[in-house]
């Protein structure tokens, strides 16, 4: 699964837990748990059938502060990237982040700000 591939080739991956796995005809839906190298977490959730693509990738701190959150839940319909968005800080706005391995790159270049 290209998922977790990806969590196991991430620099900035200490390890994951998967905490729900489901397999069905066309699609699957998976949860994860993922600690970051600066004691950050990632929980990664994923919907994935023939007709549709739901995700949201929820970034916190060591002392659970939103740092950023990703999703394509379809609000924030005035935005650019409809549904694609992301919450930064106190803001919503348009996200070019649609993927795990978008989010990883992503937060890999703020550790090296």
């Amino acid at each position: 699964m290209k998922i977790l591939e990806w969590l196991k080739e991430s620099k900035i991956v200490d390890g994951f837990e998967v905490v729900e796995y489901k397999r069905f005809f066309g699609g699957f839906y998976i949860k994860i748990i993922v600690s970051l190298s600066d004691n950050s977490k990632l929980y990664v959730r994923e919907y994935s059938d023939i007709e549709e693509r739901n995700y949201s990738y929820h970034w916190q701190s060591e002392s659970n502060s939103l740092i950023c959150r990703w999703d394509n839940a379809p609000h924030h319909t005035s935005l650019f990237n409809f549904p694609h968005h992301k919450h930064l800080n106190d803001n919503t706005e348009s996200s070019e982040e649609m993927t795990l391995f978008d989010v990883l790159c992503f937060i890999e270049k703020s550790f090296s700000k």
